[in-house]
């Protein structure tokens, strides 16, 4: 990375001062990276221990979007480290948590809260993604209470495959689960991630049984994940959880492919292409036949 590269990430979003209310926003994501972040200089010893005490993180990048992420306007910030590898995941260098850069809770939530009277007036609020957010609960958990003594509606993003990970107390400052549903059928998902499906089923169960709002999202891949019996089977799913306010169809995109060259992996969707409309329509159509609310 060259000297004028590293000013220019260090610019950062702008931070708007609130003198109207503010109801616009980006629908595309424009990562800031960590600009704005400043990184932790504890030394590598001292980080094992702060970590595991939630006081640090590994933070790939943050972003200020609407309408894409929860309701409202909405600081999304995306933490390293993901268990699963997804052949379609479009940020690849969020897999590994090593790539990220240590951020402290404090200086993370130093820079949510200057957001607060864009979210009052938007009705949005803080978004946690990744990667898996629930690779480092510490750190979450503390971010998510230090939101919600703020006063800031929160949500995670993830796969439910660590929900085992989350725990009751951490649930309670959590008002939305975007919740990942990647697959139907077993094997699908195992060809999808490489992991097994149970433990994300689980996690939307128990979601919906604490009353937890959901939102499910569903990436359509042709050839992978566009088998009629595999949506039936995840709109079947889906259908069963009573939180459930919402489905959005995600259709898979190139976006993500040359950072899989980038970093030098093995991308296999090269030759897939995006599902044509009557495609993305037949699977949202599949979701609506079970009275859910889709994307």
């Amino acid at each position: 990375m060259t000297t004028t590269t590293q000013a220019t990430d260090r610019c950062g979003a702008p931070i708007i001062e609130l003198t109207a209310p503010l109801v616009g926003g980006s629908r595309t994501r424009s990562s800031a990276g960590t600009a704005g972040l400043e990184p932790s200089e504890a030394e590598r010893s001292e980080r094992f221990s702060q970590m595991r005490a939630g006081e640090l993180g590994s933070v790939h990048s943050w972003e200020l979007v609407t309408a894409v992420d929860g309701p409202g306007t909405r600081l999304t910030v995306f933490l390293s480290g993901c268990p699963l590898r997804c052949l379609y995941c479009h940020n690849p260098d969020t897999m590994e948590m090593r790539r990220g850069e240590p951020v402290t809770a404090d200086e993370l939530l130093a820079r949510v809260a200057r957001y607060r009277g864009i979210f009052d007036v938007t009705g949005g609020g803080l978004t946690i993604s990744g990667g898996e957010p629930l690779m480092q609960p510490a750190f979450l958990a503390r971010i998510l209470r230090g939101a919600r003594e703020m006063g800031i509606r929160t949500a995670i993003d993830t796969s439910g495959y660590l929900g085992a990970h989350c725990s009751d107390q951490m649930l309670d400052d959590v008002d939305l689960v975007l919740l990942d549903v990647k697959s139907g059928i077993p094997e699908t998902y195992k060809r999808v991630t490489g992991r097994e499906l149970e433990p994300t089923l689980a996690f939307g169960r128990r979601l919906a049984e604490r009353g937890t709002e959901i939102w499910v999202r569903f990436v359509l891949v042709p050839g992978l994940t566009d088998a009629v019996e595999n949506v039936e089977a995840v709109a079947e799913y889906v259908a069963s959880l009573s939180t459930v306010s919402r489905v959005e169809v995600l259709p898979f995109h190139q976006m993500g492919r040359d950072k899989w060259d980038s970093l030098g992996m093995r991308y296999e969707l090269d030759a897939t292409p995006a599902p044509s409309a009557d495609l993305v329509e037949r699977v949202r159509d599949q979701f609506r036949a079970k009275g859910l609310t889709v994307f």
